[in-house]
């Protein structure tokens, strides 16, 4: 069921994605050679839980064992964070982040360069955090869902990528994962009509290959089928009457 939200369920969606941020802005100066995922989750779970009425939205999440997921290079989401995965130079990691705060949740994701990385990797990057701004763009109200995963496909269609369809965006209030599901490719114009007060995750995730997946041994970790780098960013986004707001950003840095 599609449940619009009321302005005050926002604003608990907005201090939810705001610790989200906080998380993720201070990871990029934590991501560098040598340290681990895991000392990387430590640090996080930490964080969340120094602000009042705040927890780890995905620690125990239909059994996921941490806080953050940490997906390397081939990985494309739900990796699990270990002391034992230490980053090199010129790798990638997506850091992808939940938090409940006071029974609302928010949720974001960003690939971050380890040291220096090839330049082809680096445009990846730089390509999916653009569909996801076009994405964003694209979720007003009156508009369809469609139109959102056209957008975020044509960004990768456009730089030669490929798109994964069986990874999608959600829906996100009292619950981490709600209706509806929001592809990264459809058609512009099809699809549920956008009204304010529907938040969503709208999280673009290409790879620099194909876009077959599969999952490891572990049953959480997707990794690309042919050993490709795929690059993963998420926002969370309330549709307004005046367009889309964007709840993942620290408001201090905001604008």
């Amino acid at each position: 069921m599609i449940t619009l939200k009321t302005d005050e369920e926002i604003e608990l969606i907005a201090r939810a994605s705001e610790i989200v941020a906080d998380v993720l802005d201070q990871l990029e100066d934590r991501v560098r050679p040598g340290v681990s995922t895991g000392a990387l989750d430590e640090w996080a779970e930490g964080l969340i839980r120094s602000y009042d009425d705040a927890t780890p939205a995905f620690k125990g999440l239909y059994g996921f064992p941490a806080t953050l997921c940490t997906s390397v290079n081939h990985e494309v989401v739900h990796g699990i964070p270990s002391r034992d995965r230490i980053l090199e130079d010129g790798d990638i990691v997506s850091v992808d982040v939940g938090v409940c705060y006071e029974g609302y949740y928010g949720d974001g994701a960003v690939t971050l360069p380890v040291g220096t990385v090839a330049p082809p990797v680096g445009r990846l990057l730089t390509v999916t955090r653009e569909a996801l701004t076009r994405g964003v763009e694209s979720a007003r109200p009156g508009g369809r869902l469609g139109d959102i995963s056209a957008a975020i496909e044509a960004a990768g269609a456009e730089a030669g990528y490929s798109v994964v369809r069986e990874l999608v965006g959600h829906g996100i209030g009292a619950r981490p994962h709600e209706e509806p599901q929001v592809p990264n490719y459809g058609r512009a114009g099809e699809g549920l009509k956008l009204q304010p007060g529907l938040v969503l995750a709208i999280e673009p995730m290409f790879n620099l290959g194909g876009r077959e997946i599969r999952t490891l041994a572990d049953d959480w970790t997707v990794v690309t089928a042919d050993g490709q780098v795929s690059a993963h960013f998420e926002h969370t986004v309330a549709i307004t009457r005046e367009g889309p707001r964007i709840l993942t950003v620290v408001p201090s840095k905001a604008g």
